[in-house]
């Protein structure tokens, strides 16, 4: 089965950037997307942000127009560019694979251990 591993997470001011990184140990049908998906301290899994392999996106309305999520799959990798990052991004970010619906997608991989993002006010 594909394994993803996320990185790039860590500490950053309001206002600030990050990139987070989504590597696939092996390939996803064409037919799957690949999400992004976060969990705060106390809250449930949400979801971020997902592509299609024709590079269809759909964002959640809390991060539109501030992220940014696009693949490479020359490194069989989806990048999670976060920009004006707001405590309330706060969150362990994961990243999954599924099958792609019209607002987010249905989950078919494992989860990993996510990669942690912290904003400072």
């Amino acid at each position: 089965q594909v394994q993803l591993v996320e990185s790039g997470g860590g500490l950053v001011q309001t206002g600030g950037s990050l990139r987070l990184s989504c590597a696939a140990s092996g390939s996803i049908a064409r037919s799957n997307a690949v999400g992004w998906y976060r969990q705060a301290p106390g809250k449930q899994r949400e979801f971020v942000a997902r592509i299609t392999s024709g590079g269809n996106t759909v964002y959640a309305d809390s991060v539109k127009g501030r992220f940014t999520i696009f693949r490479d799959n020359a490194k069989n990798t989806v990048y999670l560019q976060m920009f004006r990052l707001n405590p309330e991004d706060t969150a362990v970010y994961y990243c999954n694979w599924g099958i792609p619906t019209a607002q987010a997608m249905l989950i078919s991989g494992s989860w990993g251990q996510g990669t942690q993002v912290t904003v400072s006010s």
